[in-house]
């Protein structure tokens, strides 16, 4: 049976006044539907340039030197603009690491959910706003109908992050890819973040690939996971025979 998303030989690179770093080097493994993946290793390692890659997301002065990613056995790296920007929230949504950054601070948390929900599905401006309150209140935000207009700066970070959960899976996409989704928060907050990820991906069936520097992290939710070491892969195994 075919993997939702394969990644194949990856090689991304930055041109550099000082030189070609390689960020990214010959990077393989695949995700199967519903699955949740991991992707761990140290800062540095190419976790999240090869996360931006899914989305062809890497710009100047990086590049995508070579390789492919089959979403559905299409090849993401051949799509034109159109059909990328058809996949990126719709298909394969991305969990950012700093919520502060991934929200615009001008327009309301509804607002912002509501507009990939219009453009994606087509759904009018009160199916949008319905759809947006049930996402709010299913991510944990308390009285989701009133918070609906209020902005960013409203909430605190944790409350942030699970308005960036709720974004994500606003289309109902097949991957969620979170990377260092709790990078900012303190313990408790990110405990409770992480089993939001993990309830609603089972809940909605998406596949999830999880980027994170914490091997605790990957024990607890993931299934399989590649170890990435200045940008190769050097190990892949289930979870549980990694750690044995």
């Amino acid at each position: 049976m075919m993997a939702l998303l394969e990644v194949k030989d990856l090689t991304v690179r930055f041109y550099t006044p000082d030189g070609i770093v390689t960020a990214v080097d010959g990077l393989s493994y695949q995700v199967e539907s519903g699955e949740k993946f991991g992707i761990v290793g140290e800062s540095g390692a190419g976790k999240s340039v090869s996360a931006l890659s899914l989305l062809r997301l890497i710009e100047n002065p990086g590049r995508i030197e070579s390789g492919e990613i089959l979403l559905d056995g299409e090849d993401i790296l051949s799509m034109s603009d159109t059909e990328v920007r058809n996949v990126r929230g719709n298909r394969i949504a991305m969990i950012f690491q700093d919520a502060q950054t991934a929200l615009n601070p001008v327009y309301t948390v509804g607002e912002q959910i509501a507009e990939a929900m219009r453009h994606h599905l087509d759904y009018s401006d009160t199916e949008a706003k319905e759809e947006t309150i049930d996402l709010l209140d299913r991510v944990g935000i308390p009285d989701a109908g009133a918070r609906y207009s209020d902005y960013p700066h409203e909430f605190s970070g944790g409350m942030q992050q699970r308005v960036i959960i709720a974004m994500a899976l606003s289309c109902d996409p097949d991957l969620l890819v979170a990377d260092e989704p709790t990078t900012a928060l303190d313990v408790m907050t990110e405990g409770k973040i992480l089993d939001e990820i993990e309830r609603l991906a089972d809940e909605f069936g998406t596949a999830v690939q999880l980027i994170t520097h914490d091997l605790g992290v990957i024990a607890e939710i993931c299934d399989r996971v590649v170890v990435m070491y200045a940008g190769k892969p050097v190990e892949k195994a289930p979870v549980n025979e990694l750690f044995y």
